[in-house]
């Protein structure tokens, strides 16, 4: 199993879920971030005092797949986050040694199983 976290411009969301449900991946987390990389930093006035902003607003998504789906979720993860200006944002892929589920204890050995369960019922 492999855990792809993806940083992502908050207006791409919505667009990403959306490639992801396409290619069967319905499990994953959402976290509001905030981050500085390769994005410039923004500045402003308010109330007569100069400001800058370096550090832009992000989402992170978290997704865990089985290894042979690494693959096609990277690719929709881009395809649907792309933009081609910096702060697009970064993927990182990272092995899972093992994963439980809470609520019966036990291990789970794919989590592909556990989305075909899903659809099943």
């Amino acid at each position: 199993m492999k855990k792809i976290e993806a940083i992502l411009r908050p207006q791409k969301l919505h667009d990403t879920i959306k490639s992801l449900h396409v290619i069967g991946v319905t499990a994953f987390t959402v976290s509001q971030v905030v981050g500085r990389g390769q994005q410039k930093d923004q500045t402003g006035t308010y109330r007569g005092h100069n400001y800058t902003v370096n550090l832009h607003p992000k989402v992170k998504m978290e997704i865990v797949v089985s290894d042979h789906m690494v693959e096609r979720t990277v690719q929709a993860i881009i395809a649907a986050a792309q933009t081609g200006e910096a702060g697009d944002g970064k993927i990182f892929v990272t092995t899972i040694e093992q994963a439980y589920n809470i609520r019966t204890g036990v291990a789970d050995e794919t989590i592909d199983e556990l989305h075909q369960r899903r659809e099943a019922n």
